[in-house]
């Protein structure tokens, strides 16, 4: 069997082994397909590899990371000049494998999703990681995208934008799951959602919820674990106010029409001073004053996130060592480059 790829943005991310001294049987190599936008691009690269390096450092594992882009996704001139140094086409997954696979919401630009540019491309990738991984983590747009490409499960649009930090709470026993609390602030920034009877009725497994979210995590297994995140628990402290500053600025600047919402549960006692100031309009201060000025008085990083990841780590590393079977997927590996 040929080595698996060397890659211009593979990185090892244990500890004790460098990238030139890795044992390619030994190693667990992850794909990151990140579709976010460009303001977000760089900082989602660092989200997950800080996840999965922490991962790998408290198991002691080798875990190579290739970082792929969709052609298709709408980019700037500065973020296609990041991604052709650094990414890798995705369409150069198809003749291969990987063990496990992280897939990135984007920004939803049409009403329905298989009117978005690149959903030709994500769903031919939702089919292709069904064969050709042990696992793969669908994240939020990625997350819809994947059910109704496979179960026709088609998304609602909220009344409003579901944004900021909402308490969630096992509600089924899983192993992704262990070590894990009862309950969990996990940061949620979306506008749309899945019914949880429609997930049920498919045979998806909702292994945390809330109220006030519905289905925050489910799972589902054909040939690969898929596992689906409506929120982000790979979010870092800053993610929430990036977004809502960037949310502000279109609204001051007539790109929106939408005063942006204050993310829930973020600034704590201040909310109430935000919304009065919110109500003048399109004023510059509340850009200056609010925007830029104030930071979240609360925590917002996901206790999950680092759990999470570790045990998906672990699942896919336990099934690395197994026998797939005559059924199983393609274990082909990439040809040297």
């Amino acid at each position: 069997m040929p080595p698996r790829v060397g890659v211009k943005t593979m990185i090892t991310l244990s500890s004790g082994t460098s990238s030139g001294e890795c044992d390619h049987n030994k190693t667990v190599a992850i794909g990151l397909v990140n579709n976010m936008p460009d303001t977000a691009l760089t900082t989602t690269e660092q989200q997950f590899r800080r996840l999965l390096s922490a991962a790998a450092a408290a198991q002691e594992r080798a875990v190579s990371l290739r970082v792929f882009y969709l052609a298709d996704v709408p980019r700037g001139a500065e973020a296609r000049e990041y991604i052709r140094g650094r990414y890798t086409d995705v369409g150069e997954l198809w003749e291969g494998s990987l063990d496990g696979l992280i897939v990135t919401g984007a920004e939803p630009q049409t009403a329905a999703l298989s009117d978005e540019p690149y959903w030709p491309l994500l769903a031919k990738l939702v089919e292709w990681a069904d064969g050709h991984t042990i696992s793969t983590v669908w994240s939020c747009l990625a997350a819809h995208a994947a059910v109704l490409h496979s179960d026709g499960i088609d998304r609602r649009r909220l009344d409003e934008k579901l944004f900021g930090l909402f308490e969630c709470a096992r509600c089924a026993d899983d192993p992704l799951l262990a070590g894990a609390p009862s309950s969990w602030k996990v940061p949620h920034s979306r506008y749309h959602d899945l019914s949880e009877d429609g997930l049920a009725a498919k045979g998806y497994k909702i292994i945390s919820r809330s109220d006030a979210v519905g289905a925050d995590m489910f799972v589902k297994r054909k040939n690969s674990l898929f596992v689906f995140l409506q929120g982000h628990p790979e979010y870092d402290d800053g993610a929430l106010l990036r977004e809502y500053r960037r949310d502000v600025r279109r609204f001051l600047s007539g790109q929106s029409d939408c005063c942006p919402k204050i993310p829930c549960g973020y600034f704590d006692g201040m909310t109430a001073a935000m919304r009065k100031v919110q109500g003048r309009g399109r004023d510059q201060y509340l850009f200056d004053d609010f925007a830029l000025a104030h930071k979240p008085t609360v925590d917002t990083r996901c206790p999950l996130g680092g759990q999470l990841y570790s045990n998906w780590l672990s699942y896919v590393v336990e099934q690395k060592g197994l026998d797939r079977g005559p059924n199983g997927p393609n274990r082909q590996s990439f040809p040297n480059r």
